[in-house]
């Protein structure tokens, strides 16, 4: 049905305890740090700030960190990881050289890298997770990599960690093949059929150092790249056998003032997983293989990549601040949505990483030498990693469909349903994507609801992008008011374009 015809009908979700789509990876709350921008450089890292302990980690940041449920951290790329030397990063700081990153045209000083971020994820609580550069290396390079992070001690390399002040291997567990292989921005851009030549090696010597690892190789860049489909199967080819999981990219934009199309992007990404989990298990198909690949959507967020400045027109200047996107409530339901979305395909999405942490397309902004604050989409993801947790329940959806121009009809409500059986909660997390309040019922057939234990939403606005502190403080959720919960059904009204996590008690009847 049409949302012009049908705008007031009730959308209805039901599930059962005996429904499941598969227990949620905590690793899904991840995010990226990139030696772009000031990601690092006043972002992680700021000698000298009041905050800073002796290692010059910024605590108002890590303390942000923590607070954000932030369970993985890719690095050091990203784009740079491409032209990336990791031998330059380790050792004194005061010997390490300064070199030009081809990527982003900046100077990169070096004074953080693997040793010092690995510190960094032990301050924060969250897990490394390395990329290794293969456009201008090789399988010798990531295979020393994983040798000096991971061999205890005796080897050339491990000794070398050990003189750098790491006594203990790093242990890292998590390791991406490379980046963006088949984008034409790429440093080492190169084809399907090299690059997984080129990755099935790299795996290979990796594995040899360290068989416990996991690996992520590359799929293609984004969805509308010309590659897509045809780079993932060729590469999976060479790589099945060596590799865990298959990395997905995917960034999304209002565009030309379609707000409808915009609200509907996470219909779009379901879209998009779904095609790539097809394709992987089409070559498992072909290969009679009862292997399944998981997903490592290490980069995904609300980004307005329309208005990046291309690379060939930036200045050659160190830590120029780069990517400061600033977000309104309208990305913050979009980014909403695209999290749940992750969340929905528990079963195969394994690692997500928020691109990324601060200052750089990213939930939280740093002042040098002053305060940080909370960017609007900040909010659902500290939501979502907070109480989404336990089994995504395999919701059946009835819902009044919305037009779009880019993505054809979608459900107008969009609800993903999570049972916390350690808080003995079921976590509904929906999302009204239409211009209208929407009457919305869950039937929790094979559960006995109880109170409702808290209800919040985001509403999108007009207001544009929230610029500084002071403007973000309105950001934050409201209580949604009015939801109800007996027996087996919890109903709400969900506001006009927004997005909603309602927590109620719940026990199997």
């Amino acid at each position: 049905m049409s949302d012009h015809d049908d705008t007031l009908a009730i959308a209805r979700a039901t599930v059962h305890p005996a429904f499941t789509v598969g227990p949620i990876d905590r690793r899904i709350f991840g995010s990226f740090v990139e030696h772009l921008g000031r990601a690092v450089d006043t972002g992680i890292y700021e000698p000298g700030h009041p905050t800073a302990d002796a290692n010059g980690w910024r605590g108002d940041v890590a303390a942000l960190t923590r607070e954000l449920g932030t369970t993985v951290v890719r690095y050091p790329g990203g784009n740079f990881v491409s032209n990336y030397r990791w031998e330059d990063g380790v050792g004194p700081r005061d010997e390490r050289p300064r070199r030009i990153d081809l990527a982003w045209r900046s100077i990169e000083p070096n004074q953080v890298g693997t040793d010092d971020f690995i510190r960094w994820t032990r301050l924060t609580g969250t897990e490394p997770m390395l990329a290794v550069n293969l456009g201008t290396r090789g399988a010798d390079a990531a295979a020393e990599l994983v040798e000096y992070c991971n061999v205890a001690g005796g080897t050339a390399l491990s000794e070398q960690r050990r003189a750098n002040g790491a006594d203990e291997p790093h242990g890292v567990r998590l390791w991406c093949l490379g980046n963006e292989m088949d984008g034409p921005w790429q440093i080492g851009h190169t084809t399907a059929d090299e690059y997984g030549q080129r990755a099935r090696h790299a795996a290979q010597a990796m594995r040899r150092v360290d068989p416990t690892i996991e690996l992520v190789v590359c799929g293609s860049s984004a969805r509308d790249m010309p590659t897509f489909g045809e780079w993932e199967r060729v590469v999976l080819e060479h790589t099945f056998d060596h590799v865990d999981h298959l990395s997905v990219h995917a960034y999304y934009q209002e565009r030309n003032g379609d707000r409808a199309s915009f609200l509907a992007s996470g219909a779009a990404f379901e879209a998009f997983l779904t095609e790539v989990i097809t394709i992987a298990d089409a070559v498992a198909a072909r290969r009679h293989s009862d292997k399944r690949i998981t997903l490592s959507v290490d980069e995904w967020n609300v980004w307005y990549l329309d208005a990046v400045e291309p690379d060939a027109t930036l200045p050659l200047r160190e830590r120029p601040d780069l990517l400061a996107e600033r977000y309104s409530m309208l990305d913050a339901v979009v980014v909403a949505d695209l999290l749940s979305t992750l969340i929905r395909h528990a079963d195969r999405v394994a690692i997500a990483c928020l691109a990324q942490l601060v200052n750089v397309i990213a939930p939280m902004v740093t002042i040098p030498g002053g305060g940080v604050w909370k960017q609007t989409t900040f909010h659902p993801i500290a939501l979502l990693a907070r109480h989404a947790r336990g089994t995504t329940l395999d919701a059946r959806v009835d819902s009044p469909t919305l037009a779009t121009a880019a993505h054809g009809d979608v459900p107008v409500i969009q609800p993903t349903v999570v049972h916390n059986a350690e808080a003995g909660e079921l976590v509904i997390a929906v999302t009204n994507r239409g211009a209208t309040p929407a009457p919305f019922t869950l039937h929790a057939l094979g559960y006995e609801l109880g109170e409702v234990v808290d209800a919040v939403t985001l509403i999108a606005d007009d207001r544009g992008a929230r610029r500084s502190a002071a403007e973000a403080a309105d950001g934050v959720p409201v209580s949604l008011d009015g939801v109800t919960a007996t027996g087996q059904e919890l109903s709400a009204t969900l506001p006009p374009e927004s997005w909603s996590l309602i927590r109620v008690a719940a026990r199997a009847s």
